[in-house]
């Protein structure tokens, strides 16, 4: 893999090796689908690895602008098309636009697994 953290003034993205797990902490709100590509590169690298479950860790992520959301929502298309992998997204439910978002993606990939803590 290229990297495995990704930092911003006020943002965290790391790869955790031993769980398959990228976790996104912060407040997220690049400008667009350019400023999101190294994180959508990291997500492919390690859906590439071609693991049984891969899980992303959002319970940390206060803020997502919409051209997170997007990029998250093609991520989580192209895991629907692969099918080889179970995608799980852990949020929280303290997070509000977590809890109003989140459940949109499993309209976007039926058989992932979401659990808001």
């Amino acid at each position: 893999m290229n990297f495995q953290e990704i930092k911003g003034e006020d943002y965290r993205v790391h790869y955790v090796p031993e769980s398959v797990t990228v976790k996104i902490e912060g407040e997220l709100s690049l400008t667009g689908s350019a400023d999101y590509a190294p994180i959508a590169q990291l997500l492919n690298e390690v859906a590439e690895l071609n693991p049984p479950t891969m899980t992303l860790d959002l319970k940390k992520l206060e803020f997502l602008n919409s051209s997170g959301i997007s990029m998250l929502s093609k991520f989580a298309i192209a895991m629907r098309k692969k099918n080889t992998i179970q995608l799980a997204i852990i949020g929280s439910d303290e997070i509000s636009w977590q809890r109003k978002s989140l459940q949109n993606f499993l309209k976007l990939c039926p058989n992932l697994q979401l659990t808001l803590e």
